[in-house]
């Protein structure tokens, strides 16, 4: 045991204590978690709980060494950013597990192919933007532009775009307060164990996440700084605004950030609130640098409102008339997202820290406070609509931790809430997420890469029993594979109507096979591969598909399957018949 922690030996034996019932009771209670994903009545299934205290024991030690290192010292921003790309690495064998990746690649390819002047002019036309906003896909469609069409290059993006969010949350809460909130704000995020299961997936919820957090952040020095940080925040606050809907109110954070200035900069000086000269910029200059902000976002915001109006306006409607309601019977429970997603210990310290704000008066407590605020008011309980405000959380978190005066016994802490943390998300939720029945497209994927062929026709048969169009397993098969996709989509196999209308992959039937895919009806034959999709409880082809694969050997079928979720893909692939 290191010196310091000697030294403190019964708060570390009553620390350890405390974070092992915690981690016991939650899995002796893990059936009151309802998380759509990562439920700990799934992912600790076939996990043997011994397994699990020896790895805490030995994680608490190595990140409290870590923590303590000179590095961290001496470059907390290094170490957080490089930490943090570590540790998402990690998880990026794990498959597309949501469905949405369709949507987000399909538009990423359009650009690859067609160009960036064909995905603006035709995003919301021929490429088909759902509820989607255009800056994610685009992004992605650059960087399938620039360096090819490969998977791992989208998960290294999202994994630096992971560790900037780390920084900039270490960034807020050092301008803000001192350099230990910021950090252990920064390391808190490990302490999620959730946010590693969306790290390497091709979705919008990582970068929106960034971009809030890069918002805050760049319009904090702008009041104070002015000059360059100005532009810096009106780009950020408007690539925020094009991430994704959900981003917009919680932009509404930024009044509150330039209410919160302005009042100081009108002499509210506080004593003990860490209130700098330069933190507190004058009452002029802080209505001049808040509304250059505005109007500079303002304008740009306009150009792509009057480009896109009848796209935008269509689609906050659709957001009010089903996808407001919906949530309403898609959410998942606070207990979960705050209690299993999130390690307790981060939630306890959260709602502590409202007391001690309270108490010192701090008004600069409001500004990381407010969007945990609203996701609580507003009753938004999805997991992924929650992930946005997890900084904030961790800054309540952090700033709540401060309270202990022994800096060794804080860090202490810390290290057993990401060891925890961290054991759940690598040894419970990564075996499980690689076990569901969505890595079969991965790994079917892979398998078309492995083969010699020329064309890879891909053949889908719809379920009566799910509710996902199997069409969208296209578009994520292409991801994982290098080879030419031909798929010609029936758009007569649907659903009815009724449970089309209500429900939340209802995407899935608006799927509009992208030209690219499209080639002439020839026969197969010569060096070609048929792949069929189809859920698991399809268990005859139908006949023009069973005619269709005459003089084919099926030559590998992925059916993994948990048995737990209704979209269970299965891919079967077929070589013709040389013999």
């Amino acid at each position: 045991m290191p010196e310091s922690l000697y030294r403190n030996k019964w708060h570390v034996f009553s620390i350890s204590l405390c974070t092992l019932s915690a981690f016991l009771l939650l899995f002796i209670f893990r059936h009151t978690d309802d998380n759509r994903l990562t439920s700990w009545k799934w992912a600790f299934s076939h996990v043997e709980l011994i397994q699990f205290i020896p790895l805490i024991i030995i994680g608490i030690f190595l990140i409290y060494v870590l923590l303590n290192s000179p590095i961290t010292r001496q470059k907390p921003s290094t170490f957080l950013f490089f930490i943090s790309f570590a540790i998402s690495a990690i998880f990026w064998k794990v498959p597309e597990v949501i469905v949405d990746t369709s949507r987000y690649f399909t538009q990423a390819k359009h650009l690859e192919i067609y160009g960036i002047g064909h995905f603006i002019s035709q995003w919301g036309k021929c490429i088909n933007a759902w509820t989607d906003l255009p800056l994610v896909p685009l992004l992605y469609g650059l960087i399938f532009k620039l360096f090819g069409e490969a998977r791992a290059f989208i998960q290294v993006f999202t994994s630096v775009i992971f560790s900037m969010t780390v920084v900039f949350t270490y960034l807020i809460g050092r301008t803000l307060w001192d350099e230990k909130t910021g950090f252990f704000a920064g390391a808190l995020l490990w302490g999620i164990p959730y946010i590693f299961s969306q790290t390497p997936l091709m979705l919008v919820d990582v970068p929106a996440m960034f971009f809030v957090t890069l918002s805050i952040y760049t319009f904090i020095k702008a009041l104070q700084k002015g000059g360059v940080w100005i532009v810096a925040a009106s780009i950020a606050v408007f690539c925020t605004v094009f991430a994704k809907y959900s981003t917009w109110i919680m932009l509404s954070v930024l009044g509150v950030v330039f209410m919160v200035f302005l009042r100081q900069g009108q002499g509210a000086r506080g004593k003990g609130q860490g209130v700098t000269p330069e933190a507190a910029p004058g009452f002029r200059n802080c209505i001049y640098r808040g509304m250059s902000v505005v109007l500079i976002t303002g304008v740009l915001v306009s150009i792509v409102v009057y480009l896109k109006y009848e796209v935008i306006m269509d689609q906050m409607k659709f957001l009010r008339e089903y996808q407001a309601p919906g949530l309403r019977r898609w959410g998942e429970s606070f207990v979960s997202t705050f209690l299993f997603q999130i390690h307790p210990f981060i939630t306890i310290a959260a709602a502590y820290s409202i007391y001690e704000a309270f108490k010192k008066k701090d008004l600069k407590f409001l500004i990381i406070s407010w969007l945990v605020v609203l996701i609580v008011l507003l009753q938004i309980r999805r997991s992924r609509y929650v992930l946005v405000v997890f900084p904030m959380l961790t800054l309540m978190a952090s700033y709540g931790l401060q309270r202990i005066n022994k800096p060794e016994v804080r860090q202490y802490v810390v290290s057993c809430i990401v060891a925890v943390s961290l054991a759940v998300a690598m040894f419970a939720y990564l075996p499980f997420l690689q076990a569901i029945s969505m890595v079969n497209l991965k790994k079917a994927g892979e398998f078309i890469n492995s083969i010699d062929t020329e064309k890879v026709e891909v053949l889908t048969v719809q379920s009566i029993e799910s509710a996902v169009n199997s069409a969208v397993a296209v578009p994520i098969i292409d991801l994982y594979t290098e080879k030419d996709i031909h798929y010609s989509y029936d758009s007569n196999s649907s659903l009815p109507l009724e449970r089309i209308e209500t429900s939340p992959l209802r995407f899935t039937w608006e799927y509009n096979n992208p030209v690219y895919y499209m080639h002439d009806n020839e026969e197969a034959g010569g060096n070609s591969a048929i792949v069929v999709v189809f859920n698991r409880d399809v268990k005859v082809l139908p006949g023009h598909i069973e005619e269709k694969i005459k003089g084919y050997n099926k030559v590998r079928t992925f059916d993994t399957a948990t048995g737990l979720f209704r979209y269970s893909p299965v891919v079967a692939v077929y070589l013709p018949d040389k013999s």
